[in-house]
């Protein structure tokens, strides 16, 4: 997970904790007022520590007497608060500290260092509100994938049925998201006319490497570059620009570039693309990319560098058959 990200969950950690501490410090003085031996009581047993360790500089070799002279006395003033608590019918858990999550405390950590399950939990939901998916791979992901709504007769002339050819992908992107972490350089390029599928395979790959706590970025091609001109000629005057929408796409996990062919193409988009596309890869960041061309029609459109990148560095899966859109 991005450290930025890591550091604004942790900023959001602090405020939680700075408002159990607030919260708590109301619910004090609200008792002391109404009951003010429990805050005498409060002090004493703050000064628990002091004294014990006053008691052991004094008696380094004869402490324990008075150690346990000074523990009863605590446990003494903790049944007397109890009881007044009780009397002034206040919750005895009243004054302690509401955090959201007591296992760490709001801090995200465990005390032995490994993440709490609610910091998982809160780097999830941050991907999946990154990614641009949030809602709709609630209905699209590999648990509700159907395999049988692909054709199992031949089609054209297509060695595989379009069954079977989804069945050899389905599988192909199952191994991506399991190798994910592997230093494999293994990026994706979905291509075939639309109603096939490639859309829904992205989504079903975004889920689960979303659910790992990755950052998956899923943008249209015509989106990330509405994105890159709003950095470049609008960064100045800061109008309407997210800067950290456009570091993901360099810093993401995983940026998925989809319908890629249908953004205007000219020398500035070019360039766009392939240095997007260039940097990543360099950087070891995977990719995917969907589009509705043709590997002709991709090296009609892009220049010889990116047609380049993307058939050198890409594994080309085809998607065919009859338009599942109208078959639905």
């Amino acid at each position: 997970m991005n450290k930025k990200i890591i550091k604004e969950i942790l900023r959001e950690y602090e405020a939680k904790r700075n408002k159990a501490l607030h919260d708590q410090k109301l619910r004090k003085e609200e008792v002391y007022a109404k009951v003010p031996r429990i805050k005498e009581i409060d002090e004493r047993i703050s000064e628990t520590g002091l004294l014990i360790s006053k008691a052991i500089l004094k008696n380094p070799d004869s402490y324990e007497e008075k150690v346990e002279e000074i523990k009863k006395k605590m446990e003494n003033l903790k049944r007397e608060k109890a009881i007044l608590l009780t009397e002034n019918n206040i919750p005895l858990e009243y004054l302690d500290v509401n955090y959201e999550c007591n296992k760490c405390k709001d801090t995200g950590y465990l005390d032995n260092g490994k993440k709490c399950s609610c910091f998982k939990q809160a780097l999830i939901n941050r991907a999946y509100k990154m990614s641009n998916l949030e809602h709709v791979l609630y209905k699209e992901n590999f648990q509700s994938f159907n395999i049988t709504i692909f054709s199992d007769k031949p089609y054209g002339s297509e060695k595989f049925t379009p069954r079977q050819n989804m069945e050899k992908i389905l599988t192909i992107c199952e191994g991506f998201v399991i190798n994910f972490d592997e230093d494999n350089e293994e990026n994706l390029l979905f291509y075939g006319t639309t109603g096939l599928g490639k859309t829904f395979m992205c989504n079903c790959i975004a889920k689960a490497l979303l659910d790992k706590g990755k950052i998956v970025l899923y943008q249209t091609a015509f989106k990330i570059l509405e994105i890159v001109e709003n950095h470049k000629f609008r960064k100045k005057t800061n109008e309407g620009v997210d800067m950290s929408e456009y570091d993901l796409l360099f810093d993401a996990d995983l940026l998925i570039i989809d319908d890629l062919g249908t953004e205007l193409t000219n020398t500035f988009t070019n360039t766009e693309i392939f240095n997007i596309v260039n940097s990543r890869l360099i950087k070891g960041k995977k990719n995917i990319i969907s589009t509705n061309l043709s590997p002709k029609e991709i090296a009609e459109t892009y220049t010889d560098r990116i047609f380049s990148r993307i058939f050198s560095k890409f594994s080309p899966l085809k998607f065919y058959g009859p338009d599942l859109r109208w078959d639905k």
